[in-house]
């Protein structure tokens, strides 16, 4: 399983214009084989800040993912929107 947490910041005046184009992405994603979770978040005290968490079966279904045509649709028009992206792979800590 392969679990992201994916910040991204919004040029200034950019917050609304990226969270139309971030919340297009979403049902297509969740559709998607082997994705188990894709979630969009905007952080409360910073609303220019969205947050994706999504969780995926497998490395093959993370980058059929990334192939495919809605997520190319979404990485060329959010480009000119976004100031900052932070993309992390989690590991889940077993106790």
């Amino acid at each position: 399983m392969i679990t992201i947490l994916a910040t991204l910041q919004a040029k200034p005046d950019m917050g609304e214009q990226l969270e139309h184009h971030l919340k297009k992405v979403l049902a297509p994603s969740r559709s998607e084989t082997g994705c188990i979770s894709y979630t969009l978040h905007r952080v409360n005290d910073h609303p220019d800040t969205f947050v994706f968490y999504e969780v995926w079966e497998s490395q093959q279904a993370l980058e059929a993912h990334v192939a495919s045509p809605h997520y190319e649709e979404y990485r060329n028009n959010t480009a000119p929107l976004i100031a900052n992206r932070d993309v992390k792979f989690l590991t889940v800590v077993e106790d």
